[in-house]
């Protein structure tokens, strides 16, 4: 009897050791936290557009040219046709990212992600951009523009079904890699991109073609810059056809159809659609 007990005695022992610690079978030991499972990941906040705004801050660009950008696109935001453009969307909000950009490497975000649904949010949008610091001023990288833009499409905190990117620039891409090539890759990943061109009416001594290329800026844009459904370049010579220009164009992006130009439009207004 002592010999099978003990027998007995040790298949116990090894399944116990094949088995591991009880605890081990049973949970965590007594006195220890239970793992806690992962909450599961909120769903960003939906709004009809992801809207990047991004703005040529190069050498050429002067302090009117920059000003008209800046205050334009404040002006242009609290526009009241704007603003019904805005709400008349399934869910009545967009989020704006405001951009500038300049050579290669050289992109800064002037205003992140911001929601705008009403007067007041775009009122806080308006004036934090007129008060903003000029970023730099150097090369023109179209290419870098659009590839920034693009990151901080990745990186917004809400969701959209549009994205597009609005390109403003007084001259053609002369650092950095070909920009219909970051066009191109843009629009394969579902981006829309337009463009706002701002015309120099003397040439630069230094670097005549940049500014007024053969063809004018407006047909450079077309063939080179804008791309994806609708895509169309808008053209301003000063701040009045600037800012209805800009109206016209934000109304378009947010309502998703082609631009319509006001009634009577101040002298040197020029739309074209690609």
């Amino acid at each position: 009897m002592r010999a099978v007990r003990s027998c007995v005695t040790i298949v116990v022992l090894m399944l116990v050791g094949l088995a591991g610690p009880v605890g081990s079978l049973a949970g965590p030991a007594a006195g220890q936290p239970a793992a806690e499972t992962p909450a599961p990941k909120a769903a960003a906040e939906e709004v009809d557009l992801l809207l990047v705004l991004a703005a040529d801050v190069s050498r050429s660009v002067d302090d009117r040219k920059f000003q008209l950008q800046r205050d334009g696109y404040a002006a242009a935001i609290m526009d009241e046709r704007v603003l019904a453009a805005i709400k008349s969307g399934l869910i009545g909000r967009i989020a704006i990212c405001y951009v500038e950009w300049s050579g290669v490497g050289n992109q800064k975000t002037v205003i992140d992600w911001t929601v705008i649904g009403d007067r007041d949010s775009a009122g806080r949008f308006a004036g934090q951009l007129v008060e903003s610091a000029r970023a730099f001023a150097d090369r023109t990288s179209i290419a870098g523009g659009i590839d920034f833009a693009m990151t901080r499409i990745a990186a917004a905190p809400f969701s959209a079904r549009r994205h597009t990117i609005d390109v403003s620039g007084d001259g053609t891409n002369n650092s950095g890699r070909e920009v219909t090539q970051a066009r191109d890759e843009a629009v394969a990943k579902g981006a829309a991109i337009n463009g706002i061109v701002i015309l120099t009416e003397k040439p630069l001594s230094w670097n005549a073609e940049h500014t007024n290329p053969a063809g004018g800026l407006d047909g450079y844009y077309r063939a080179n810059v804008i791309g994806g459904p609708g895509a169309f370049v808008m053209v301003a010579e000063n701040f009045e056809s600037s800012g209805q220009a800009l109206v016209a164009k934000l109304i378009a992006e947010i309502a998703g159809r082609d631009p319509v130009p006001p009634e009577n439009p101040p002298p040197g207004r020029r739309l074209a659609v690609r």
